[in-house]
């Protein structure tokens, strides 16, 4: 199915919601979401426990289906899972008996890919990543930020044009937490992609994006856009300036002190970073 979008959008969002079977009832996990995201964009999302985060993501990915609405990859209907969209989660994921080398080829061989280019390309984003010191290093010799790295270099192989990303730091330590953040905007920066980045951590999300999404739950919308206007490189002494913490103090209160009966933030909103 092809229809009319944000001609500036990579992603939209029309009018989504998503109810599920809870017990002989319904539970509204979406209760009609609306958003454009433009090509190249980073765009964080945060939000309350059971805000329908996810369950966005899910249907972003083609994993789940709408109850009704659209969601819209470049103007066509997403029917499930595609080559487009690159999905990384919180889990890893890798498989344990294949070297960092052959997770990253994995995509590649079963989409034909010959094996020189492979190798290549491979090795490229293992590069990329930092990795390349670890390429014929099996999963288990790797720690937990090693292994979200891999995971983002296969993610990157295969060529998507978008991310998804659904709390992929949420497991790991504070310091690796932050050097991968950053590892992650300088990976962006070289092989630019519309990435949408699920997180329940509010600094990260500022920290991370273009503009950030605050989801309201119960049923869940979306509460509030906020424009991160800071530079390109993000830097730890951006973290520390002033203009950061009134970013993240702002988002914060929309994420934990929502107004209730507040509605939805009103229309779409695209920006092209």
């Amino acid at each position: 199915m092809t229809t009319v979008q944000d001609p500036a959008a990579k992603i939209s969002v029309r009018a989504v919601r998503k109810v599920f079977p809870l017990g002989g009832q319904e539970f509204v996990a979406l209760g009609g979401v609306d958003l454009d995201i433009g090509d190249n964009e980073f765009v964080t999302v945060v939000g309350p426990s059971g805000c329908g985060k996810s369950t966005l993501m899910n249907i972003l990915a083609g994993l789940e289906t709408p109850t009704s609405g659209l969601a819209l990859v470049d103007g066509r209907e997403v029917d499930g899972p595609g080559p487009e969209r690159g999905v990384i989660f919180q889990q890893y994921a890798l498989f344990p008996w294949l070297t960092v080398r052959k997770n990253v080829e994995f995509g590649l061989s079963t989409a034909g890919v010959p094996k020189k280019e492979r190798r290549e390309r491979a090795d490229h984003f293992i590069r990329m990543v930092g990795l390349e010191e670890f390429a014929d290093a099996l999963p288990k010799m790797l720690s937990g930020g090693m292994k979200q790295r891999c995971a983002i270099a296969r993610a990157y192989a295969v060529n998507p044009s978008i991310l998804l990303m659904d709390e992929p730091f949420g497991a790991l330590d504070a310091l690796t937490r932050v050097r991968l953040q950053e590892q992650l905007l300088t990976t962006w920066s070289m092989e630019r992609r519309t990435v949408v980045f699920i997180t329940h951590d509010v600094d990260e999300a500022v920290f991370l994006a273009n503009r950030v999404v605050v989801m309201a739950a119960r049923p869940g919308r979306i509460y509030d856009v906020v424009d991160v206007d800071l530079p390109y490189p993000r830097t730890e002494e951006l973290r520390l300036s002033p203009e950061f913490t009134e970013l993240r103090n702002r988002i914060w209160r929309s994420v934990y002190h929502q107004e209730a009966g507040r509605p939805a933030a009103s229309t779409p909103s695209t920006t092209t970073a």
